[in-house]
């Protein structure tokens, strides 16, 4: 059967004709009384001296199928009320049926219009004369359209839109099965109309699914400039005379906001300022007073706040949920899908926007008429519905959303089997037996041969296993989802002592097995290896999980802390101490740490493609590794050990950074803090048992965020929310490594030391630079620098002179922080050029053309220009340099970069480096050069530590005006001395060493770190820090002597974790021996080392 759809052009609608509407309710009171809502991210917003009462809301029962065993509840409680007074029996707040919702301006041109519509269908002649009132009246009168629509849509469309709905009737007329259809649309730039047909409490799998459509190209459009609120009516009655039918109209009316103040203060709650013009027009006083109430506690939220009201006299529920626009794609139709699981449908949806960034959706619920099945009681139905849209909000269309919607899965089921997905996507790609017989066989000092396994390597991680074909084998199976999912909730899902058990749904009817029979009904129910390697990862997804809030009633992102020892050491040798995943509806992230007290950056990857979000997505936890390894060598001076976070954004949510980094952060605390709030914060079952606090940091696309993480955790009353994250700003104690230069100390030392032991004149030196005028690394090292440039490639393009690129201008971009695109060409030498990503076709001052600037920019640094004696990168992908394409750089078998300093992480891999130094190259890797930055955090974590909230914000934090305290200014220029100190020591003891033992620089830096926190861990666990008198002289020769002066070495001991102290303790002793003896010293070298102390102790 064909259907078809009609697409009506319209004019532009004007919104500048709404009369003003005069409330004819003014008298009544819509709140008895008013209730305060708590119910998302654990921050509680009732007063701290009011206490938390016991929740009303109890659960009615046991939820009954309806006559289909997959029609469960989901255990999870998203909806919470502490009321403040007397409530209704259900604890829902009670409103007035005439004060309910939305009374549109009368028309009073209404009659006139009805005339005119007729008069214009009359003289196109398709509805029979006989015919034309029964169809004009039942368009104006039966299908639940307000006087709005008819007040701003001309005659003319009005009158096709009858036409059209005639149209169908008869076509249904003809058709075998006599089924009427009518569906519409009409989309304009500033406003749209939908109508279509639909089952009432039945979600449309086929057809133009307008909600969907509606919700992209209006609602969650990347155009933030642009707001549309959305009306939806559905009729009273059925589209047909036949008894039998129970289908009716849906009718969607979207408008373009017009708001009062298009631009307020985000923490404007005020609705005469943040309202669109036409919700002022239409909404009742009362309506007005609910959504006050609701945005006043949505803008303090990350998460949803979720309420429901009850009306006087009626079956029919409000529900009213207010959260942050662009933190939801997909919510509106998943909404739909979620209340008619649970069979019921709505009558009335409103969307609306608000300039203040928040939106708010009210829907009008009853009860679904199924003959064919029991009933739920509405009560009940609403009760599951409140509380799961927390779970949908965290993930508004899993990857499982058609098995919810058939009812083969509950939304618990699939949001689970959707993090799984995820879960499998990363760990199933592994290596294998294969690989390591491989391995085995070849010779790992054959170039050829590693090369060949390096390739061999990354094939294996890209092929068999994708995503669609891992979704496909999860989608088949289920049953075996079910089972896998209940033996998960049967260890996670659990409430302690003071928690309302009864806020906690009865899990699925299913028997909850043992893991050896879950690996039997694995193998008993799968048909090949492929599928049973994919369910066989739920087993170890559920075993890894050592807690998570994935039953918190209210959260933003799902977040599981895993015991990483599932990972295979093959492939990750150094075994990981922590890790965490968080999946969201915005992005999936990893952070990793080494050690328990451990610190690191936080990056967002974005990808300008599909295919480079493919590519970013395999390798995402083997970068995060990487990374989180490389900080672990990098913080060999200081007690913190490594770690990273990494977020990825998904394909179709580049633009949602923001987002998806509160969530990453927000998920994270919920497993960091204890629950203190019952229905909000519930208690986490904790396998771990220990308490983890993460020191992290900026990283890239995080720098501008890391003072919203900082406010936030102190929001949430964490503790440690001073030391939470470095690199904030200076208002709340930061030490911004960008306007001190921190990491490009470091960086600069080892520049300045093979200057220094080579004799080497750097304004002589011709100088190539990855990571332009616009970064952190970048511009510092060009501040810093007296080299003759050559080149420099950052993200707009490359900018080259083999005369030397003029000084002065580059100085301007790095102070102004600007890419190369900004250089003035005038200043460059008859033979410098630049070309820009997004030109073509460029021919070069030697007659060379470039076809494509992305390209070109993509690979100069491998280029044999001849321009190159030192190459710092300070910007770029990880493995810009690796095996396959480090021969570029090789020149008659000597390197065409005699001096490379690596500033950029993991720009070059291990294999590309060592085949460098082979022909010659002076190189000096990450870990060593790029420190100063760690240096400053950790010794920003420790002021954090050490003073308390007051002596912090007195000495640490500038003040409204923007000026330092003096014991700040005094603390930046002892961590930038600690740094160059830090760096030299470390520079001269990897060259010391590879003069004495020809290994390469790279592996000496390895080697260092390894010794360096081998001895630390050791140290920490030694007699030595048992001893007093050892112990505090250690801890006040490796603190700042400001602090201790400042604070009192007593003081800082009371206040710094013992954990942390240790850290310190070990990893001073631990450098300063292993910089002075080397990584292999002798056997009695420690004893020498110690007796010198012990004498000064003396």
């Amino acid at each position: 059967m064909v259907i078809k759809t009609l697409t009506i052009q319209t004019t532009n609608l004007s919104l500048d004709r709404f009369p003003e509407y005069i409330d004819h309710f003014q008298s009544f009171e819509a709140l008895e009384p008013k209730a305060q809502i708590m119910t998302t991210n654990g921050i509680s917003p009732a007063p701290a001296s009011a206490p938390a009462l016991a929740p009303t809301n109890k659960l009615l029962g046991k939820v009954q199928n309806i006559n289909q065993p997959s029609r469960h509840p989901s255990p999870q409680p998203t909806h919470f009320s502490v009321p403040l007074g007397s409530l209704g029996t259900n604890g829902h707040r009670v409103l007035r049926s005439a004060t309910v919702g939305y009374v549109a301006p009368e028309f009073k041109g209404r009659d006139e219009q009805i005339k005119q519509v007729k008069d214009i269908i009359l003289k196109q002649g398709w509805i029979p004369e006989s015919h034309l009132h029964d169809q004009v009246s039942w368009f104006y009168n039966e299908l639940g359209i307000d006087d709005v629509y008819f007040q701003m849509e001309n005659v003319e469309v009005i009158a096709t839109h009858i036409t059209s709905m005639y149209a169908a009737k008869v076509a249904a007329y003809a058709r075998v099965d006599k089924r009427e259809e009518i569906r519409l649309d009409m989309e304009a730039t500033d406003h749209a109309i939908y109508i279509d047909t639909s089952v009432p409490g039945e979600t449309a799998v086929r057809g133009p699914r307008f909600e969907h459509r509606l919700e992209a190209k209006y609602l969650d459009h990347a155009d933030s400039s642009k707001r549309f609120r959305v009306e939806t009516f559905r009729s009273p009655g059925t589209i047909s005379n036949d008894p039998s039918s129970k289908a009716s109209l849906r009718c969607y009316f979207v408008y373009q906001c017009q708001f009062v103040d298009p631009n307020p203060d985000p923490n404007e709650t005020r609705l005469e300022i943040i309202s669109d013009r036409m919700f002022l027009t239409k909404a009742t006083k009362n309506t007005k007073q609910i959504y006050d109430d609701i945005i006043k506690l949505a803008v303090s939220r990350t998460g949803p706040v979720i309420e429901v009201f009850d009306i006087e006299g009626s079956e029919e529920k409000r529900l009213v949920v207010a959260f942050r626009t662009r933190t939801a794609r997909g919510i509106f139709s998943a909404l739909s899908d979620l209340y008619h699981y649970y069979g019921v449908t709505s009558t009335r949806k409103y969307v609306e926007q608000f300039s203040n960034g928040i939106t708010v959706m009210s829907i009008y619920l009853k009860q679904a008429a199924n003959p064919g099945a029991e009933p739920i009681p509405i009560q009940q139905s609403i009760h599951q519905i409140t509380k799961e849209i927390s779970l949908l909000y965290c993930i508004p269309q899993n990857k499982l959303h058609s098995l919810f919607i058939s009812g083969a899965l509950s939304l618990q089921e699939t949001v689970y089997g959707h993090c799984v997905w995820v879960f499998v996507q990363h760990f199933l790609n592994r290596l294998g037996t294969e690989y390591v017989s491989i391995k085995q066989a070849l010779d790992q000092k054959n170039q050829a041969h590693v090369e060949i396994l390096s390739k061999l390597k990354r094939r294996l991680r890209t092929e068999t296993f994708t995503p669609d074909y891992i979704l496909e084998i999860i989608s088949s199976y289920p049953k075996l989802v079910r089972l896998l999912y209940a033996a998960f909730a049967s260890v996670h899902l659990s409430v302690g002592a003071g928690f309302e058990k009864s806020l906690i749904a009865p899990t699925p009817a299913v028997e909850v097995l043992s893991d050896a029979r879950l690996k039997e009904a694995i193998t008993r129910d799968v048909s090949n290896e492929h599928e049973e390697m994919v369910m066989t990862a739920f087993r170890i997804f559920n075993n890894a999980i050592l807690k998570t809030n994935y039953f918190t009633p209210t959260k933003v992102a799902l977040s599981f802390r895993l015991d990483p020892s599932f990972l295979p050491e093959v492939e990750y040798p150094r075994p990981l101490y922590g890790m965490f995943l968080v999946i969201s509806a915005e992005a999936r992230g990893f952070h990793l740490r080494f050690k328990d007290v451990a610190r690191g950056g936080i990056r967002i990857v974005k990808s300008r493609s599909k295919e480079a979000y493919s590519i970013n997505a395999r390798s995402l936890f083997d970068e995060n590794y990487a990374l989180a390894s490389t900080q672990q060598r990098k913080n060999k001076d200081i007690p913190e050990g490594g770690s990273k976070g990494v977020i990825l954004l998904d394909a179709k949510q580049q633009d949602r950074a923001r987002e998806a980094f509160e969530k990453y952060i927000d998920s994270i605390l919920d497993l960091l803090l204890p629950a203190q709030t019952p229905g909000i914060k519930n208690p986490v079952v904790d396998l771990y048992r220990k308490q983890e606090i993460l020191f992290m940091g900026p990283d890239e696309n995080t720098a501008d965020l890391v003072d919203w993480a900082t406010e936030h955790a102190r929001a949430r009353n964490a503790p440690w929310w001073k030391s939470f994250f470095t690199g904030k700003s200076p208002k709340l104690g930061g030490i911004p490594h960008d306007a001190y230069g921190m990491t490009t100390l470091s960086v600069r030392e080892f520049v300045k030391g093979i200057y220094r032991k080579l004799n080497l004149d750097p304004s002589q030196v011709k100088k190539m630079q990855t990571g332009g005028p616009d970064g952190d690394l970048g511009s510092n090292e060009i501040l810093l620098s007296n080299e003759k440039y050559t080149a420099i490639v950052d993200g707009s393009g490359v900018l080259v002179d083999p005369n030397g690129i003029d000084r002065d201008e580059l100085v301007r971009l790095a102070k102004e922080r600007v890419m190369i695109s900004h250089f003035d060409l005038s200043k460059l030498s008859k033979d410098g050029f630049r070309v820009l990503c997004d030109e073509s076709n460029i021919k070069l001052p030697t007659g060379e053309v470039i076809p494509n600037g992305t390209t070109f920019r993509n690979f100069y640094h491998l280029r044999d220009s001849g321009l190159t004696d030192c190459f710092v990168p300070c910007g770029g992908r990880p493995e810009s340099i690796d095996l396959s394409t480090v021969s570029k750089l090789i020149k008659d078998g000597k390197t065409t970069v005699p001096y490379i300093v690596e500033g950029a992480n993991l720009f070059i891999t291990q294999d590309a480096k060592l085949r460098l130094e082979k022909v010659g190259c002076v190189l000096f890797k990450d870990a060593s050069a790029n420190k100063g930055g760690v240096t400053s955090s950790s010794l920003e974590v420790l002021a954090s530590l050490s003073f308390d909230d007051e002596g912090f914000v007195e000495n640490m934090c500038h003040n409204s005006k923007g000026e330092a305290p003096e014991f700040y200014k005094a603390y930046v220029k002892q961590v930038q001395a600690t740094i160059c100190e830090n760096a030299r020591l470390e520079f001269e003891a990897i060259w010391r060493e590879h003069e004495q033992t020809g290994v390469p620089r790279s592996v000496l830096s390895d080697t260092l770190s390894v010794a360096i926190t081998t001895l630390d861990e050791e140290l920490q666990k030694s007699d030595l820090w048992e001893n007093p008198k050892i112990r505090r002289a250690v801890l006040a020769d490796a603190l700042p002597k400001l602090l201790l002066d400042k604070i009192g070495l007593d003081t800082i001991i009371s206040r710094v974790p013992d954990s942390y102290l240790r850290a310190i303790f070990g990893s001073y002793l631990a450098s300063r021996f292993v910089y002075e003896f080397g990584s292999s010293p002798s056997q009695f070298a420690f004893y020498d080392f110690m007796s010198k102390r012990m004498a000064q102790i003396q």
